[in-house]
């Protein structure tokens, strides 16, 4: 790349950097939010739909909630639109998950927080149930969500935070949070028991990148990430072949891409494996760093993690009903 565009790319960034604070500037300045000063809901911005769909059930009617990151979206690579940065600024209170998963966002967030109620959820998890990030000794594994028995810290945080902001509706945010947490406790007996059919010789999950250790340590499976905690990190070959080797010395037949990470590397698995005679296929598309389309059963936090057990308990040699814990599996 030449000099000169290598200035254009920057004067771009730039200016596309100064039109963010430009409108950030404009939502918190005095009377931004006059107009609905007396209405009803609390306007509430969630980062990704896990968290989204926490503080909504926990908000009920009392708040709007906006997503920035729907289907389909790496939280891990994601940058705020201008749209984003105004919606976030207006808000009455924005929620992220925090532990560095929203790792653009964290600058602004955090800027943001001197002017608006800013929580991150994640972070009401205890010290010492969060999972090390090996690269770095300050970071921890930020997919909390893997294991249902540490999101009722989230659910918890979220009625705390609401009642914060919202006094008057203390007791509807104490009801819904308790439904929601035998919700969780419901949706936790069910992974217990539909993943230990999984023989213990097959309790290996391979995926796109290291999003499943919260998973595999509730429900005892070893697992593999061809990409690190970030999918900003790139697979080597050598990682590739290193799971090559795994996945034919266990006798691996099923590996699981996702729905928010490119497939990429695990057809190079399956080819590398195929390549010394072990037959991989793809076990199934699990829901990793965000939920299913809105609107459906697997796109509400419950949806998601009763696919992903189901999906992997079947695919792994288990037995799950088709339909999952509900029934509702595959419905919209």
């Amino acid at each position: 790349m030449s000099g000169a565009s290598r200035v254009t790319l920057v004067s771009r960034g730039l200016l596309q950097f100064c039109a963010m604070v430009a409108v950030a500037i404009l939502a918190l300045s005095p009377g931004a939010n006059a107009q609905g000063a007396d209405r009803e809901k609390l306007q509430v911005v969630a980062t990704v739909s896990m968290i989204g769909d926490a503080v909504r059930s926990v908000a009920g009617d009392r708040a709007d909630v906006q997503t920035l990151m729907g289907e389909g979206v790496d939280p891990h690579l994601y940058r705020q639109t201008q749209a984003d940065v105004a919606a976030m600024a207006r808000a009455d209170a924005v929620f992220w998950n925090g532990l560095y998963l929203e790792a653009q966002l964290e600058e602004f967030l955090e800027q943001l927080s001197r002017h608006r109620p800013v929580f991150a959820l994640g972070e009401n998890v205890p010290v010492e149930k969060r999972i090390a990030n090996a690269d770095y000794a300050d970071r921890y594994d930020p997919h909390i969500w893997m294991d249902p028995s540490l999101w009722r810290y989230v659910v918890e945080g979220a009625r705390d935070a609401l009642i914060e902001l919202d006094p008057e509706g203390a007791e509807i945010y104490q009801a819904n949070a308790e439904q929601s947490l035998a919700d969780l406790a419901e949706l936790e007996a069910y992974a217990q028991a539909s993943l230990a059919t999984v023989p213990e010789d097959k309790r290996m999950l391979i995926t796109a990148h290291d999003a499943f250790s919260y998973f595999g340590r509730a429900y005892g499976f070893e697992v593999l990430g061809i990409q690190g905690l970030s999918t900003e990190s790139e697979a080597g070959l050598r990682q590739v072949d290193q799971l090559v080797f795994l996945i034919v010395e266990h006798d691996i037949n099923a590996i699981f891409v996702e729905t928010s990470v490119s497939e990429r590397n695990v057809r190079a698995l399956i080819e590398g494996a195929a390549a010394r005679g072990q037959e991989v296929t793809i076990g199934g598309r699990l829901y990793s760093d965000a939920m299913g389309p809105a609107g459906t059963y697997a796109g509400t936090y419950i949806g998601m993690i009763d696919a992903n057990v189901t999906t992997i308990t079947r695919s792994l040699g288990g037995n799950a009903p088709a339909g999952g814990m509900a029934g509702q599996l595959g419905e919209s």
